[in-house]
């Protein structure tokens, strides 16, 4: 067996321990034999009795020896470790994620006892990241919450001014309603996010038209990209997959909803659907928009992480995060190309997931 590049050639379970166990039982009766043998010629019991005597000394002796021994063995290889990993996992149900345990095999060798050592500070470790991200993780939370919260609070306070315009009114109201459908939408995001990371999605099998599924999301769209007089360029093939159909449109409308969202006024938005072999099809969604930094891009599908930071353009961060979790879900790849102020594309590979490649006439 081999763990972590070592191979554990020294077992607290292995034959080894048995055949000392072996060898000293032999050296016993070997010991005992040559002291008492069968007598000889006029040997009596009287003659006789005096060496067993000495014979069950030696006997009591070396297995009063060997115990010793062996005790002291089993508490420096099992009894020493044991403690380390008791008291390790006590830290670790009273919240330090932060506990190591230093293994104490030699150079060239581990026991078992190592491996769960080693396991168990890969899986501190693995907590440690947890409990880090979930704190974040709030904290994103709260500051997003938060913000929209405080314009509805304000602006619901002053419109009950009842001096106020009509159009401070009106305009107070619609600051109103922009702040409670980014509430909305970032609950929603949420709740879908949550729901896919403790796997209470369970992926369904459809068989469907994935072509159809994007021109559907486009044109949910489409008053948002004619506001801005965006050109929909589509080259899509009739392609069937087979997958979690309500799962792959969270992506492809957040997607869509970025292209728009951070696109010029008169830009381009490109869409292609095609099959690239018998088992796979490509999505690609391209935009002439604002673009990525090369230091933005390898952040993109971070939790609550907004290229904008400005902030001009309203969003939660959690859209892309959420569109690379359902890709992986899925077993796709998602590949982000992006220059500042020229545009982005991503282009997602996915599985037909299908015994038989379908293609419409």
């Amino acid at each position: 067996m081999n763990h972590d590049g070592k191979t554990v050639n020294r077992s607290i379970f292995g034959i080894g321990n048995y055949l000392v166990y072996f060898l000293s039982s032999s050296l016993v009766v070997t010991v005992t034999i040559l002291i008492i043998y069968v007598p000889k010629g006029n040997e009596t019991a009287q003659m006789i009795r005096p060496r067993a005597i000495i014979a069950l000394v030696i006997i009591i002796a070396m297995a009063l020896l060997l115990t010793v021994i062996n005790g002291l063995w089993r508490r420096y290889t099992i009894g020493r470790p044991v403690k380390k990993i008791l008291a390790a996992t006590q830290k670790v149900t009273e919240g330090d994620y932060n506990v190591q345990i230093q293994p104490s095999h030699g150079f060239d060798s581990i026991n078992e006892l190592d491996v769960i050592i080693t396991n168990f500070n890969i899986m501190t470790k693995a907590l440690g990241s947890v409990e880090t991200l979930q704190t974040d993780f709030i904290a994103s939370v709260s500051h997003e919450i938060k913000t929209p919260l405080a314009i509805i609070q304000n602006y619901a306070t002053m419109i009950q001014d009842s001096s106020l315009p009509v159009t401070e009114r009106e305009r107070y109201a619609t600051r109103i309603a922009d702040a409670t459908s980014r509430l909305s939408g970032l609950i929603t995001n949420i709740l879908a996010l949550n729901k896919i990371d403790n796997q209470e999605i369970t992926t369904k099998k459809d068989t469907y038209l994935l072509n159809e599924q994007i021109a559907e999301v486009l044109v949910n769209h489409e008053t948002l990209w004619s506001e801005k007089n965006i050109d929909l360029q589509i080259d899509a093939e009739d392609v069937y997959i087979t997958g979690d159909k309500e799962l792959l449109a969270l992506a492809w409308n957040n997607l869509v909803s970025n292209a728009i969202k951070f696109n010029h006024t008169n830009g381009k938005i490109t869409v292609v659907v095609k099959s690239i072999s018998d088992k796979e099809i490509l999505v690609s969604i391209a935009d002439s928009g604002i673009g990525l930094t090369e230091e933005q891009r390898q952040h993109i599908f971070d939790k609550f992480y907004q290229a904008d930071t400005a902030r001009s353009v309203q969003g939660n961060g959690l859209g892309l995060a959420l569109v690379k979790r359902v890709i992986d879900i899925v077993g796709g790849q998602i590949v982000v190309t992006s220059q500042h102020n020229v545009g982005t594309q991503f282009e997602i590979k996915l599985p037909t997931n299908h015994p038989i490649w379908m293609k419409s006439l």
